[in-house]
């Protein structure tokens, strides 16, 4: 890539199309779920102090790396990884790039759902009952809107990323700012609801007997991987258009900090807001409004898509603020597809395929590939469990990189020409060079005990079951097969 190629305009148009890749659906849809699962009879504080622990443990250093590798290689992440540890590891790269851009055969699909509520929400009467709720779901996942409205968000993030990081930016231009300010106002509209303040209370309350629970430390690391995409090489595609003289240092500060702040944002929403109704007003215990937000339902579906709606047609305004939270998600959901999508591109783009050729391919392949997961809700839950099992290998593999050229080096040379940066953090080498793969190795061991143990104890290894060890093994092995062919 010449000096003369494309780069984000200014500082600006770069730190929001970061925070798009960070801010996802995960922030208002799965941070207040996991944050009540986890929370103990006193509150969910203790989650909070885990989680905010490993935004440096984890996510911080990471992002740095993924700066760090696109802007020195002007690189997608196979490049990337061919420049950092030797061709006969690029491999790694092409591994990453793989899971990023199977997450997005399915994420299309869920980013597809949440414009069918915005528009439902808009057009239709809220649904009251959780009957009524259920039909509405039903309804939609008995048709074949599923498919269309997949195949019009696979449209629409391909038209986002024709034109390259022009396009890239202007879309992020109007989706963060615009997500920013449907979550304040939402946040605003529900503390002011009576009963609310049980919610807040509950959500940063701590409980410390909960950090003697190993599951709390490994669900508050989950939870912040899938927060901030950090490892999945997103950050590194978005860092090939920054400019020399951009701070990465501070900008990988900004980006995880301020997704972190959304998705308490987000929390303190949703705790008002399931709160308020189901206490104040229907007389529910903590314990049971709890077991609510604790709902996961088809595809974790239950709190966001049969609860909140009902919720939002019990409070006065509640039809306004059930556009503003679709219309919020489905603008999450767009910054981050777009983010996956460009990194399948930009691989291509690395082996000289035209960009209009590249994404009409990438865009053609992961809506055939997504329509098995819009058709069937078991096979979207079997990809998310194989594709978060992947990332936490991804995340090693990065700092793997680092390691192979050199955190000295790194300092070194990112500290020359950057203008206007913060220091690397004093915690940054050894944490990406012992506790980033200790963890990661951990949290993979863990997870695969938790497949063979309480998923799929019965048939772990049958690569037919949706959560057992040899699905996980049998879909990543795909990645494998095509790279020797290929």
């Amino acid at each position: 890539m010449s000096n003369s190629a494309p780069r984000f305009s200014s500082r600006f148009a770069f730190l929001v199309s970061a925070l798009g890749i960070a801010v996802g659906t995960g922030n208002i849809w799965r941070f207040p779920r996991i944050a009540a699962s986890n929370g103990g009879d006193d509150g969910a504080g203790a989650f909070l102090v885990a989680w905010i622990i490993f935004l440096f443990m984890w996510s911080i250093p990471l992002i740095i790396v993924e700066y760090v590798m696109g802007r020195t290689s002007r690189k997608g992440t196979i490049g990337a990884f061919a420049h950092f540890m030797g061709k006969p590891f690029a491999f790694l790269g092409g591994f990453i790039g793989f899971v990023a851009t199977a997450i997005a055969f399915y994420y299309s699909v869920v980013v597809g759902w949440n414009i069918f509520y915005f528009g439902s929400m808009a057009l239709t009467d809220l649904p009251n009952t959780t009957e009524a709720s259920n039909t509405l779901w039903n309804q939609f996942q008995e048709s074949g809107f599923p498919i269309l409205f997949h195949a019009v968000a696979m449209s629409v993030g391909g038209f986002a990323i024709y034109k390259g990081v022009s396009s890239i930016e202007k879309v992020n231009k109007f989706l963060i700012p615009t997500l920013l300010i449907i979550v304040l106002i939402s946040v605003v509209r529900a503390i002011t609801l009576p009963g609310s303040i049980a919610g807040i209370t509950y959500l940063f309350t701590p409980d410390w007997s909960q950090l003697r629970d190993p599951r709390i430390w490994l669900e508050a690391l989950t939870q912040n991987a899938w927060d901030t995409g950090a490892g999945w090489g997103l950050f590194l595609t978005y860092a090939i258009y920054i400019r020399k003289r951009y701070g990465l240092i501070k900008n990988a500060f900004t980006t995880a900090i301020g997704n972190n702040l959304v998705s308490l944002l987000a929390a303190i929403m949703v705790f008002s807001t399931v709160f308020s109704i189901l206490g104040n007003e229907m007389g529910m215990a903590k314990g049971e409004i709890l077991d609510v937000m604790k709902t996961s339902g088809p595809a974790a579906t239950g709190l966001t898509f049969i609860w909140m709606p009902q919720l939002f047609a019990k409070m006065a305004f509640g039809k306004t603020l059930a556009i503003l939270f679709f219309m919020g998600l489905t603008f999450a959901g767009f910054s981050s597809l777009i983010s996956m999508l460009e990194l399948a591109v930009r691989n291509l783009r690395d082996m000289g395929v035209e960009r209009k050729t590249a994404v009409g391919w990438i865009v053609g392949v992961c809506f055939i590939m997504g329509i098995p997961s819009a058709r069937n809700l078991d096979i979207l839950s079997n990809q998310d469990f194989v594709w978060g099992v992947a990332l936490m290998l991804a995340g090693v593999f990065v700092a793997m990189a680092a390691i192979k050229y050199g955190l000295a080096r790194i300092i070194q040379e990112i500290s020359i020409g950057s203008e206007d940066d913060w220091p690397f953090p004093f915690w940054w080498r050894p944490v990406v060079n012992y506790v980033v793969p200790v963890i990661g190795v951990v949290i993979f061991s863990w997870w695969m005990w938790l497949s063979a143990t309480v998923y799929a104890p019965a048939d772990w290894y049958d690569p037919t079951s949706l959560y057992s060890v040899a699905t996980c093994v049998v879909q990543g092995a795909q990645f494998h097969w095509q790279h020797f062919i290929f």
